[in-house]
């Protein structure tokens, strides 16, 4: 059931211009630059976007202004790496990895 919703959801939302999180057409910062210019970067965007728009609509009220907050830093810490396409990576893995543990969380709690 989650790999079918997760599957759904990457599939509704990626475009050949558009990176989940923000638009390709628009990338002004070396960060977008090196997510759009790169596949597997691309990929890893899509993934974490779907991952936390879930996370974010699934969450209650103070897990989820917490998750907001989590996503700013995560923002700003994915920005300090510029066009390093290393940096990027590992910094898509562990928030990739944070709220997949989330996700986690809420299917062993949810009632479905």
């Amino acid at each position: 059931m989650k790999t079918l919703l997760i599957a759904l959801a990457l599939a509704s939302v990626a475009t050949a211009s558009q990176a989940a999180s923000f638009d390709c057409g628009r990338a002004r910062a070396p960060d977008e630059r090196a997510i759009c210019a790169n596949l597997a970067l691309n990929d890893k965007d899509v993934r974490m976007s779907v991952l936390y728009e879930v996370n974010r609509r699934t969450l209650a009220m103070g897990g989820r202004d917490a998750l907001i907050g989590q996503q700013r830093d995560w923002l700003a810490e994915r920005r300090n790496c510029g066009a390093n396409r290393a940096c990027l990576n590992r910094a898509y893995d562990r928030r990739l990895a944070e709220l997949e543990r989330s996700m986690d969380r809420i299917y062993r709690n949810a009632p479905f």
